[in-house]
């Protein structure tokens, strides 16, 4: 296991002040944060049960007695209170009693409102008071969390080496007869091995036409001489998730495969060309379905072309249709194009990618060219 990459409490000071300017400009006097991504984000606190009060004065984390030594120690720049009641309730108890809430205009408290159901937006609203409004600001935060700094991005990079160390471990074990069950496990296991906290996601094996199943779970199905195998898998690095998808050919490929997977490969360095800070979301994706386009094949890509990623595995910005949101240095996400024919099974060929001063740069470096297995 390797020595994690340590962060001090001025780099969540840090973090936290940027959300409080972002607060001021949207005339917020706090900001509720119940999304525990983002509390790890702000505080460091990795428990799975917290409420945090940002405020531009003080920041409150309520925990329960189950964490309350953890988040004193994980804990940063914040105040923690140990709650043996419902942690909501004691946010907004507290509320009654901050002088922010009596302050006029200030008394304007944002919420993560994807965040919060009915019944626990009712809670507030009764136990609050009365001069305090509440407002939704779901997405200050994911903003923010776009743009990674340089320790977020030593995590990234690192999860990607371990993702694709762990790959290359287990090509050799990829032939006719094996589950694809144990090939997730064992590519699992390998992350694990190598210094990962874990999996970021479920590790998608799927072979044959089960591989024209975007999201195909690993199944106890054996590989079979001729198949196409989709493997969607990324490892955890402290919190930090990369992402990567490779799809190997069991045997020797005809050339309607070798073509279709050129196809795919085409577009991502397509995708991957036109993409660098200040263009729309939108190019990359329409790079890709343009080069597919001209191939015919744009109607077997059902999905977007790529996602950020990060403390999620999902998260902003978006390579997608549409999408007008500008890209920006210090962002990392996935380039992931794809064809689906039921017939045949799926081709998809997904890289982890930072947005750096000089362009893209692939972070998820498990070798592309070198895709057929079990053969030779």
């Amino acid at each position: 296991m390797e020595t994690p990459i340590s962060q001090s409490e001025q780099d969540y000071r840090n973090r936290q002040n940027r959300a409080i300017a972002q607060l001021r400009e949207r005339k917020l006097s706090a900001f509720l944060v119940t999304n525990l991504q983002n509390i790890y984000y702000l505080t460091g606190f990795r428990g799975s049960a917290g409420v945090l009060l940002l405020g531009a004065v003080v920041s409150r984390l309520w925990v329960d007695p189950r964490y309350t030594l953890q988040a004193q120690v994980e804990g940063k720049g914040v105040e923690v209170i140990e709650e043996r009641g419902r942690l909501l309730k004691a946010a907004a108890t507290y509320l009654k009693k901050a002088e922010h809430a009596r302050a006029g205009k200030a008394g304007i408290v944002g919420l993560e409102e994807g965040y919060l159901t009915w019944a626990a937006f009712q809670e507030l609203r009764r136990e609050a008071p009365g001069d305090v409004r509440f407002k939704p600001a779901g997405g200050l935060l994911e903003e923010l969390r776009s743009i990674k700094d340089p320790h977020e991005i030593k995590h990234i990079r690192r999860a990607s080496e371990i993702s694709c160390e762990a790959f290359e471990e287990i090509r050799g074990l990829i032939k006719p007869g094996v589950s694809e069950t144990d090939l997730a496990n064992e590519l699992e296991y390998r992350m694990r091995q190598k210094g990962a906290e874990g999996a970021a996601f479920e590790t998608i094996v799927a072979s044959g036409p089960r591989g024209a199943w975007p999201h195909a779970r690993a199944s106890a199905k054996p590989l079979e001489a001729g198949e196409l195998v989709i493997f969607d898998f990324g490892a955890i690095v402290a919190g930090y998730a990369a992402d990567v998808t490779r799809t190997v050919f069991v045997g020797r490929p005809d050339r309607k495969a070798q073509d279709l997977y050129k196809a795919v490969l085409g577009a991502q360095e397509a995708a991957l060309a036109a993409l660098c800070a200040g263009v729309p979301g939108s190019k990359p994706d329409r790079a890709a379905r343009r080069f597919l386009r001209q191939l015919r094949l744009d109607r077997f890509f059902p999905h977007s072309t790529g996602h950020g990623v990060g403390l999620d595995v999902h998260e902003l910005p978006r390579l997608a249709k549409g999408e007008k949101t500008r890209l920006r240095i210090g962002q990392v996400l996935t380039v992931e194009p794809g064809i689906y024919i039921r017939s045949l099974g799926g081709i998809r060929i997904e890289d982890t990618v930072l947005i750096g001063e000089r362009g893209p740069e692939v972070l998820t470096p498990a070798s592309k060219e070198h895709w057929v297995v079990g053969w030779g």
